[in-house]
């Protein structure tokens, strides 16, 4: 066979394929748990922000095991034991039969179309006593499913932090939601008025101070209203009747004070 024949030049193509194949899937495997690691890292920063507990100088590991982690029942409003809290996947629990709820269109504020059943929140504690619960939220933006926390005041109505780790919305517009000081507006904001109903909203423009309903509102995004629209509407649908209402009111009843 000569040197430069088409078969032998397949052959090395081939070989070289594999080879190179066998090195990416032994990187892909040896770096996995790297990976996961740096994964709830990054989930756990992201928590510890919300709440405005995070110190850069500090392990996050460290920080966050200051928080207690628990599994709810969106069903019930209950929590529930039937899951580990450190292991727990609610975005993997949505795609199961079991453990998902398809979402009626009508009320499908978020546009997620089915939820997790089960969903992890977070508790901040000193003395025995809740300071913060942080509970996770998502819903779709204009080109994106907008991934977040928000963090609550021991009330269970006025907002601590405020803050998205993971979307896919457009740099300078809709990325905006990552801006400091669009997300400095949210500590104080309230989501309840008080017959309960949900008053949380992103507006088109800024917030008049002086208007009666200020308390409930945050500065608009310029040029992203539809992401804009998609925070209201994602925090309308998880802070209500079918999102986390029941499991809040529960926490009210069993007498949480601040």
């Amino acid at each position: 066979m000569s040197r430069d024949s088409t078969a032998k030049v397949l052959t090395v193509a081939f070989l070289l394929c594999v080879v190179c194949s066998i090195l990416v899937s032994a990187a892909a495997v040896g770096l996995s748990s790297r990976q996961e690691q740096n994964k709830l890292e990054e989930k756990r920063r992201n928590i510890l922000l919300a709440a405005g507990l995070y110190d850069a100088g500090i392990p996050v590991e460290d920080q966050f095991s200051t928080i207690e982690a628990r599994i709810v029942d969106l069903q019930s409003g209950d929590f529930t034991a039937e899951f580990d809290a450190a292991t727990f996947d609610s975005r993997a629990a949505a795609r199961l039969p079991e453990t998902n709820r398809l979402i009626p269109q009508e009320i499908d504020l978020a546009d997620i179309k089915k939820r997790s059943r089960y969903k992890n929140v977070y508790l901040v504690r000193e003395e025995g006593r809740l300071r913060q619960l942080i509970l996770p939220v998502h819903g779709k933006g204009l080109w994106s499913t907008m991934y977040g926390f928000i963090s609550l005041s021991a009330d269970l109505n006025t907002v601590n932090g405020f803050a998205f780790y993971e979307h896919g919305e457009t740099p300078g517009l809709g990325g905006e939601i990552d801006n400091p000081g669009w997300k400095s507006q949210w500590p104080g904001k309230k989501i309840y008025d008080e017959t309960g109903r949900v008053r949380i909203e992103v507006l088109k423009g800024q917030v008049d101070k002086s208007a009666e309903n200020f308390q409930y509102q945050v500065d608009g995004l310029a040029g992203a209203t539809l992401t804009a629209r998609g925070v209201s509407h994602l925090l309308q649908y998880w802070m209500g009747a079918d999102g986390y209402a029941p499991f809040l009111e529960k926490l009210r009843q069993e007498g949480v004070k601040p």
